[in-house]
């Protein structure tokens, strides 16, 4: 039997973006939308070019990042996109599954109803956007789907652990993953909503276990990615700025 939803109502707060947010948001999206393959080297002069702003903030965005473990910093030679390894891959994903499980939890004890109907309409973009074969934005839609999920869980350590559990599982997929992309993952999206609204605490964490096993089940865990050209994928910021 379903449960009376007991979703409350909070006001949401925006905060004030610095540069190095600004920097950091372009690089996180990029990377979760696998336009930054794995190894793709970040020069700093390249990138302080294309924000316009100094190296000192590309390099305090980079650091953010590499404490996320998305980036990787190697003295004397530059920063580059982080590129598990298979056992490092195995590390991660099972990092995620306890993790997931344990937001999806916490998010139908905390959910609002203002979180739940903005994750839903982020589904039906996730679902535009892989309609429209931009799947690059579908990807990132698909891991701020499980971001957000991790806001409603109510604890900002697991919201933090998320954001790079995310980020690293887009780099394992660009590394592993065959076959075509499957678009099933909005219609398990909803159910997930669904159950969460509905107050089904065992049914939301069984629907989370399964869509981590279909996302596991697409990777071989045996590819390598290519590099990319930073000005190529920053090429929106660029026009921007002209």
């Amino acid at each position: 039997m379903k449960k009376k939803s007991t979703l409350k109502k909070s006001p949401t707060v925006g905060p004030t973006l610095t540069q190095d947010d600004i920097v950091y948001g372009h690089i996180f999206d990029a990377i979760l939308e696998q336009r930054l393959p794995p190894n793709t080297k970040l020069n700093e002069e390249a990138l302080g070019e294309i924000f316009g702003v100094s190296r000192t903030i590309i390099r305090r965005a980079l650091l953010r990042l590499s404490v996320e473990q998305i980036v990787k910093i190697r003295p004397n030679r530059g920063a580059i996109v982080a590129a598990p390894n298979v056992e490092e891959a195995r590390q991660v994903l099972k990092a995620r599954e306890v993790l997931e499980l344990a937001i999806t939890e916490l998010a139908v004890e905390h959910a609002t109803s203002e979180q739940v109907a903005k994750l839903r309409e982020l589904v039906k973009d996730e679902h535009a956007a892989f309609d429209q074969g931009d799947v690059g934005r579908g990807i990132r839609l698909s891991g701020e789907f499980h971001i957000q999920l991790a806001s409603m869980a109510n604890n900002p350590p697991l919201l933090s652990f998320q954001r790079s559990i995310v980020s690293q599982t887009s780099l394992i997929i660009a590394l592993y993953e065959v076959g075509n992309r499957g678009q099933c993952s909005f219609d398990e999206h909803n159910q997930l909503l669904d159950a969460i609204e509905a107050g089904e605490t065992e049914k939301a964490v069984s629907l989370m276990r399964s869509h981590l096993g279909h996302i596991n089940a697409k990777l071989a865990l045996d590819d390598e990615a290519i590099s990319s050209d930073l000005h190529a994928v920053f090429s929106d910021v660029v026009l921007k700025r002209r």
